[in-house]
């Protein structure tokens, strides 16, 4: 297998400076002259025409300017669908409908819409509102009466009544329960000039009976797909677009060679059976922590020789990322390489809420996707501009409900019409309404277009609410008509250049995410590179031989029994050797200890919490010597290394929070945190050396 083009130009953007990332992607992006005129005046005209075929408008576009997400409603519904993907049994799910549901206002929406979905959305809620406050106000007699009926009956009435809601939300949201069905629905907008990406609903496989029902849905909608498709060639065709976390429950970067070992042959499997069918296979995009192992996987199927010469084979880009821009020029080199043109399918990203707090969890040194929206669409631009340029090697697809980014890329690809655009099924009707079609201005678009049953909805459903339910987001702010036009089409390029910071200021970095102390510093293990140079700088610290001592007075006692420590896993591999200490060196440290009872009490809790800062610092500045120690003497993952290092340095850092005379701010943590991770030679003592102001580490049991 030839060797794939290198990914070090992507791997250097991971955690690139968000401002000067930006302010080079506005350079590529940047509309010239007469180019920024003719994209003003197209989005403009766009928009009116929206706003004047409002009656027309679709189901979840007007669902989303009635609970947008600055409305009660549209918070409390955005809690309700989110949460009851955690719930597993129904009392629970009965107790938070009845606690969202009961007490809001669901009858000011009523007749607000003039879409018939969110007035029988509003009715349903209302009518369960209404039952729920029955239930809290009754008083007396009746009162008795109506919350024994509630408790009776009432819950499971309200939860087959939030189920109805669901089915009838996902009609707008998926297109046919099975792919015969989604089919059906699909041939009269096809007729109208649309084409379809038919996607089987379903997240991450969390077992090998989720994956293989994943892989036989897949496997049918391709065989239906194929023998109900019509079009000259692969690109015209219906499509499939497949999760490879769906087709595996251990797709992650811990476990790339147990990929490459089944999920790679299952992908492979997939693919040919699109290629057989003569329709296209997109792979979407999934959270950053797996781009790394997508890439390689994409590349491995591209060498595969059963595929050569087949153009079908896809990949979705999410511009959110730091890293989209390089992705592409990769993907660039790899269809030169392999010889095919590659459809690419650029979206803005899908996960951008979990990416913010998985980052600050995780304690990484930055965000490996942009803090702002406008960035956001300055990437897009810069990656669509990209896309246009490179042609021979690419089938560029644009999947965007924003005027702006759609008129900017009509503008730029200029007469040529081999490029598509896309859109979510349910939504952005009313935009591509004015694109598609012979009287329009007739460029092709692909409705991207959920199928299954309406219990696999809910995962799907709160991505697109966080995605289009904001303020900020363009498919909300198209449907409020006191936003200006001129604010909506905005060039975000120009709109960059006014921002006084362009890292969101509300959204610090992962490590100035508490106030008064930092975060404890974590490694991102699902990167190659950071993974790969820890590993080496632990098989490093695991060559030399460890000692653990007693410390008294600042220096090491060596009069008691010298006892080896070995792996528990491998008995034969030595780690070190722990001096246990003795009846004389616990008398000394008794002794001392007595005396310096004063000293330490007299430094207040500042200055002991001053001390377990340092140590803090001391423990995370010697990261891969204490993970090598936790992962070859307690047996742990570098995950679970990690985790507990990560645990101690909080433990540390937190003591500047807690009053002087706290019980915390006068015990060593370091010592007790050694002693839960199971660790002799782990037990960190900080003393002072031999020149004030210094500190040097030792280990004592």
């Amino acid at each position: 297998m030839t060797a794939l083009p290198s990914r070090l130009p992507i791997a250097s953007k991971l955690f690139a400076d968000e401002t000067e990332l930006v302010k080079s992607l506005a350079d590529e992006a940047r509309l010239k002259g007469e180019e920024s005129r003719r994209v003003e005046a197209l989005a403009r005209k766009l928009v009116a025409a929206v706003r004047a075929g409002r009656r027309q408008q679709g189901g979840i576009d007007a669902f989303m300017q009635e609970y947008s997400l600055s409305s009660e409603e549209g918070v409390v519904l955005m809690c309700l669908a989110e949460a009851l993907l955690r719930i597993p049994d129904a009392e629970t799910a009965d107790k938070l409908i009845a606690d969202k549901i009961g007490g809001r206002d669901w009858e000011s929406h009523l007749g607000q819409s003039e879409s018939l979905f969110v007035n029988a959305s509003a009715w349903g809620l209302m009518l369960t509102g209404r039952f729920m406050d029955l239930g809290r106000k009754a008083t007396a007699d009746i009162g008795g009466f109506l919350k024994r009926l509630v408790s009776r009956s009432g819950e499971p009435v309200i939860r087959n009544a939030m189920k109805q809601a669901m089915r009838i939300m996902g009609k707008q949201f998926v297109l046919g329960r099975t792919i015969e069905e989604a089919l059906a629905i699909a041939r009269p907008l096809e007729s109208e000039g649309y084409r379809f990406s038919y996607d089987m609903l379903g997240e991450a496989a969390f077992t090998q009976a989720d994956a293989d029902r994943y892989f036989d849905a897949y496997a049918k909608a391709i065989k239906a797909v194929g023998e109900a498709s019509a079009g000259s060639d692969v690109f015209s065709r219906p499509s499939i677009s497949v999760k490879l976390s769906a087709l595996h429950p251990r797709y992650e970067e811990k476990q790339e060679q147990r990929v490459m070992t089944e999920l790679l042959p299952r992908a492979i499997e997939v693919a040919r059976m699109a290629r057989a069918q003569g329709i296209g296979l997109t792979i979407d995009a999934e959270e950053v922590n797996r781009l790394d192992l997508s890439l390689e996987l994409f590349g491995r199927l591209c060498q595969e020789p059963g595929l050569a010469g087949w153009n079908g084979l896809g990949l979705a880009v999410q511009a959110y990322g730091k890293r989209a821009l390089p992705v592409l020029h990769w993907l660039a080199d790899l269809a030169k390489m392999t010889g095919r043109v590659l459809p690419v399918r650029l979206v803005k990203g899908a996960y951008w809420d979990t990416e913010i707090k998985r980052a600050q969890e995780q304690g990484l040194e930055a965000y490996a996707l942009f803090t702002r929206k406008v960035s956001t669409d300055v990437s897009y631009l810069a990656c669509a501009r990209f896309m246009l340029s490179r042609r021979d090697v690419f089938y560029p697809q644009f999947a965007t409900h924003n005027a702006h980014s759609l008129a900017a890329i009509c503008i730029m690809a200029g007469d040529q019409q081999n490029y598509e655009f896309q859109r979510l099924h349910g939504m952005g009707q009313a935009l591509y309404d004015q694109i598609v079609g012979r009287d329009k201005l007739n460029r092709p678009c692909r409705i991207y277009a959920p199928v299954g049953s309406h219990e696999d909805l809910l995962a799907y459903l709160v991505r697109r609410l966080l995605e289009n339910g904001a303020n900020t987001s363009f498919v909300n702010r198209l449907a409020d008509d006191e936003a200006p036009i001129a604010e909506i089409i905005a060039d975000p390029v120009k709109e960059v250049a006014k921002l006084a910071h362009i890292p969101h200021q509300r959204i610090p970095l992962p490590r100035d995410i508490f106030a008064g102390r930092v975060n404890s510093a974590g490694i991102p293990l699902w990167n190659d590179g950071h993974r790969e140079r820890l590993i080496g700088e632990i098989k490093t610290q695991l060559s030399r031989t460890f000692e653990a001592t007693a410390i008294i007075n600042g220096k090491s006692s060596t009069s008691g029994a010298s006892l080896p420590i070995t792996s528990p896993h491998d008995r034969t591999v030595k780690i070190g050797q722990v001096i246990e200490a003795d009846e004389t060196a616990i008398k000394r440290a008794l002794q001392s200890a007595q005396a310096a009872q004063w000293a330490w009490d007299s430094r207040g809790g500042a200055g002991r919490a001053e001390i377990l800062k340092k140590a803090a610092d001391l423990y995370e500045s010697n990261t891969p010597r204490f993970m090598a120690l936790l992962v070859r003497e307690a047996g742990k993952t570098l995950d679970n290394a990690l985790a507990d290092l990560r645990e101690a340095v909080d433990s540390c850092a937190t003591t500047p929070n807690l009053p002087a005379s706290s019980f915390q701010a006068r015990n060593c943590f370091p010592v007790r945190l050694a002693s839960a991770m199971n660790c002799r030679c782990m037990a960190a003592v900080f003393s002072p050396a031999s020149r004030p102001g210094t500190s040097r580490l030792q280990y004592s049991p």
